[in-house]
């Protein structure tokens, strides 16, 4: 067993602006695990509000490859990465989860969701996100969108002019399914009054209205709103999703926040069986960041995996998206491939 990894940087094809920062791009490693001449591959990416840079990414990976190489095969490792990689950082413990699925499933012969006993691949439809920008922006952005296929729009939010944006996206997509995230940019009341302000606008769910660290705030408005409430920052494990029961409506699983497949499938076991809904979400990522959960699609109410789309130049290849539906290659792991020079999409813009 071979433990490998390269990082290269990802850049947005216009900074993305949300309530506690602004980004242009970030920087990722490609983790690779090798057995007997198959190799699977994940991806880990920079985060600030994660604390994960490039130099404790690599750091981390550099203090397990050892560990990995005295496995004797990927099924083995497979069983045991949970408690291999219990100390690790999420994101870099969701990337190792991602290439030990990959890799498995390879050599098998299936995809990851099959190796799951999960969706059959049938294509999904995700939303596509809108920065914190002018509502006249946020409105010609939407319209262009639900012209190249999206049904789904997520909206952020955090600024003066809230309620404009989502009122100006709603005129221009007047059937398309709204997804609010403030990025815990409101607070409570501010959140019950705005929210209230928006009901003629039909939002599907919001997202941490609050920062995290309140539960107790999130079910106060939820109490107080008809629009279902997600919990984001505040649901990263297990025992969250247990604090959070009758709380809220739902949860956003992101599996670099959680630590990847295997820790995603147990907070949808449990918050399911809550009576819970499921958000599938995910940071700026490549194709091969995301495509681990594209593979779990079939548990989630709400999919938001639009990373890749969001990068002036995507390196991996085998999603799709641009029109606003993901679909699987239908090909043994992931599903992602390098992509080449004369096949990368071009998203809308």
């Amino acid at each position: 067993m071979e433990l490998t990894w390269r990082s290269y940087p990802l850049v947005l094809r216009e900074p993305l602006r949300i309530s506690r920062s602004s980004m242009a791009g970030r920087d990722a490693v490609q983790v690779t695990v090798s057995h007997d001449g198959v190799s699977g591959h994940g991806e880990l990416v920079t985060s600030n509000y994660q604390r994960l840079d490039l130099t404790t990414a690599i750091t981390t990976l550099a203090g397990v490859a050892g560990r990995i190489a005295g496995y004797p095969d990927p099924e083995t490792l497979h069983a045991d990465l949970s408690t291999l990689t219990g100390a690790v950082t999420p994101g870099v413990r969701a990337a190792l989860d991602a290439a030990v699925h990959d890799l498995v499933a390879r050599r098998a012969g299936v995809p990851v969701h099959r190796l799951l006993g999960l969706r059959d691949g049938t294509p999904v439809g995700t939303a596509y996100t809108l920065g914190l920008v002018a509502p006249d922006a946020a409105a010609a952005a939407a319209r262009r969108l639900v012209a190249a296929g999206f049904t789904t729009l997520k909206i952020k939010a955090g600024d003066a002019t809230d309620l404009a944006r989502v009122a100006a996206v709603r005129a221009a997509a007047p059937q398309a399914r709204l997804l609010l995230d403030p990025n815990g940019g409101w607070n409570a009341e501010q959140a019950v009054r705005l929210l209230e302000a928006m009901a003629a606008h039909r939002v599907d769910a919001v997202e941490q209205p609050v920062p995290p660290g309140d539960p107790d705030g999130l079910a106060w408005i939820a109490a107080r709103t008809p629009v279902p409430v997600v919990a984001d920052e505040d649901a990263v494990t297990v025992t969250d999703v247990h604090r959070l029961a009758a709380a809220v409506a739902g949860v956003n699983v992101k599996l670099a926040k959680c630590g990847g497949i295997t820790a995603a499938r147990e907070i949808i076991d449990v918050a399911t069986g809550y009576g819970m809904d499921i958000m599938l979400g995910c940071l700026v990522a490549s194709s091969l960041g995301i495509a681990p959960a594209v593979h779990l699609s079939a548990r989630a109410r709400w999919v938001d995996l639009d990373g890749h789309l969001l990068l002036a130049d995507d390196p991996w290849t085998g999603l799709g998206g641009h029109d606003g539906t993901l679909r699987l290659a239908g090909t043994s792991g992931l599903g992602v491939t390098p992509a080449g020079t004369g096949d990368r999409a071009v998203a809308p813009r």
